[in-house]
């Protein structure tokens, strides 16, 4: 039987270091660092972190309804099998080199350098604030989601997102082998440098957006206010609407109702190996 810690208020270093097979009900962590490192198999319920590195070297953690406040920094770092279901998480730098994550109706406020090198990862109804969310991270899965914050997914592979919004500048940069469904995208420069990204009923909104790209797939997507796209990328677009520049695509199609102004120079790329399909040219060079 699990034993059960309730009402407490916990101060000091390593509190409850090695806990194991625990439930910890109404409990506020505070003044002490790591007070659940090296613990395995805690359940907490409406508990609160207000001191740095909570949760480290655990396992089978489950958090229901639980604060971290921005004090408990780098919070979950090297765990592997945790939830977090309606917390805040307020701290900066939370899940680092962190596996098995599973975050259902979570708010991130201030998710500067969060969930960096972390492996499989399931998000719900996740919404977060700050830069470099997600750097070199693999194996995620989301839906629901919306992000302010640049640099984001930076490295990362193995994505799949549905029904987000991302406001995010150089978004995807270095990526391998992302889907998104169903989304909003506004930042500039998206996608450079990546291989295998596919936007299916995207709405998306970038200078010098999908550059530098091998296999870039766009399939009912709108780019609004998007100019010079594709440079330098394999592609395989079919945009409804108007795209207001493209510049220089190594090969590929592109389909769209309008296309502000095409530049394909002969002495950077062959243009034989780019198709385009369009209903009108505004201008072409």
């Amino acid at each position: 039987m699990s034993k059960v810690i309730e009402e407490q208020f916990l101060t000091g270093e390593r509190a409850l270091f090695g806990a194991k097979d625990m439930k910890i009900n109404y409990t506020t962590f505070d003044d002490g660092e790591s007070p659940l490192k090296e613990s395995s198999d805690i359940s907490l319920y409406y508990s609160m972190f207000k001191w740095k590195y909570p949760v480290w070297y655990s396992k089978n953690i489950f958090m229901n309804d639980c604060t971290l406040f921005e004090t408990a920094r780098s919070g979950i770092w090297y765990t592997d099998n945790i939830s977090l279901t309606n917390c805040i998480v307020e701290a900066p730098k939370t899940f680092r080199r962190a596996s098995n994550i599973k975050l259902k109706n979570v708010s991130m406020p201030n998710a500067e350098e969060t969930l960096w090198n972390c492996r499989d990862i399931k998000m719900e109804n996740v919404t977060a604030k700050g830069n470099y969310f997600a750097m070199n991270s693999e194996n995620i899965q989301i839906n629901k989601f919306e992000l302010v914050g640049n640099y984001s997914f930076d490295g990362s592979k193995n994505i799949e997102i549905r029904n987000a919004k991302l406001l995010s500048k150089d978004a995807f940069w270095n990526c391998e082998n992302v889907t998104v469904y169903d989304s909003f995208i506004s930042g500039e420069y998206l996608g450079w440098n990546s291989k295998n990204v596919t936007f299916i009923n995207c709405t998306i909104e970038s200078l010098q957006g999908m550059c530098y790209m091998d296999n870039i797939v766009m399939k009912n997507c709108r780019l609004l206010n998007t100019t010079l796209a594709f440079e330098y990328s394999i592609v395989d677009a079919r945009v409804n609407g108007t795209i207001n520049s493209i510049l220089n695509p190594i090969s590929g199609i592109i389909e769209a109702d309008v296309i502000g102004e095409l530049t394909l120079d002969k002495t950077k790329i062959n243009p034989e190996k780019t198709k385009i399909r369009t209903g009108e040219f505004e201008n072409a060079i």
